[in-house]
């Protein structure tokens, strides 16, 4: 039986075939968005409150931990970082808390105009304690951060101001310089200056501030490499333990 359809035209579409697809309407794109922004806010707020549950290493114990290792190791930066990371490993079982012993890694760290070398004693989400200083002396910014640092003096003298205040801050070895969380300072570590720094509060939300300068000026690489390598370990390790 011969074709009704004449030659040349397209054979009709079935319907519903090729329809154009429904666009979103901008308000409920938009209400969606910030419904999404409301519950992730509320969760974090909500996890600020319990933070605290996850902290495992204690400030009164560290500035008697600095204190003993003045103590034992008086003049000799080197004896004092064996003396820290000793007691910790003693007094923190694997179990609980991973401290990273290996005092050969150092690295470079810019931030905020200043330079040094950290070691990495520990590091999770909401705890780090690291070795930072430098034989040569420098200055900078503290940065604002959303979590409380303590900076305990081993070797040499810092100072430190705020806008507004005429006179500085002094901290010579055994003292403690606490930046609460959300406070900037800028600080000067004279030569020969080095600290025991402990942070408590939100770990990777400070990351962004020891890290830029690599992009910005300083592009060396594999301090970069090796910075995130170091802390990205040392979490992994203690995420494992339960450690947050």
């Amino acid at each position: 039986m011969a074709s009704t359809t004449k030659s040349g035209s397209a054979p009709p579409i079935p319907s519903g075939q090729n329809a154009a697809p429904k666009k979103c309407d901008p308000l409920t794109r938009w209400a969606t968005r910030a419904i999404f922004l409301l519950v992730a806010l509320a969760t974090f707020s909500w996890l600020d409150t319990i933070k605290d549950r996850w902290y495992v290493l204690d400030p009164a114990h560290l500035h008697e931990l600095q204190l003993s290792a003045l103590a034992a190791s008086p003049n000799d930066t080197a004896g004092m970082i064996s003396h820290i990371v000793s007691n910790l490993t003693a007094t923190y079982p694997r179990t609980r808390l991973s401290i990273n012993a290996d005092s050969s890694e150092w690295v470079f760290n810019n931030a905020g105009g200043a330079m040094g070398a950290m070691y990495v004693i520990h590091a999770s989400i909401t705890e780090y304690l690291i070795i930072f200083g430098t034989p040569l002396g420098t200055e900078g910014h503290t940065g604002i951060h959303p979590a409380d640092d303590y900076f305990h003096i081993l070797v040499g003298e810092q100072w430190a101001f705020q806008p507004g205040s005429l006179e500085m801050e002094r901290y010579r070895p055994g003292d403690v310089h606490l930046m609460r969380r959300g406070v900037a300072k800028q600080y000067k570590m004279h030569e020969g200056c080095w600290a025991l720094e402990y942070v408590r509060g939100w770990v990777p939300l400070m990351l962004p501030f020891g890290l830029l300068d690599t992009f910005t000026s300083t592009l060396d690489i594999p301090t970069l490499y090796n910075t995130v390598r170091i802390t990205a370990r040392e979490m992994m390790k203690n995420l494992l333990l339960g450690k947050i």
